[in-house]
């Protein structure tokens, strides 16, 4: 199973969607708060190579981007490819 984790707040709109497209496509994810933590956000932000905007989401530990970039690969086909090759390896 791919390993699929969000960088959200709680009061990020575009982190409520990205993760309804996760739900409704019922894929399992991490959600990491990053709301008032400096440290995971850094993290994040790190991870994401200098993005700071959330979500930021990762799919087996390469960065997808954001909630943009999550509907541009579902729109393009791509997103259930690459859940499905990061499931068999």
């Amino acid at each position: 199973m791919s390993k699929v984790e969000i960088y959200t707040t709680p009061i990020c709109p575009f982190c409520h969607r990205a993760k309804a497209l996760l739900n409704k496509k019922g894929v399992a994810f991490i959600e990491i708060d990053v709301q008032g933590n400096s440290d995971l956000r850094d993290e994040m932000t790190k991870r994401a190579k200098g993005r700071s905007t959330v979500p930021q989401i990762f799919i087996n530990d390469r960065s997808i981007g954001g909630c943009d970039d999550l509907f541009d690969m579902e729109f393009d086909g791509k997103l259930d490819k690459l859940l499905e090759s990061a499931a068999h390896g």
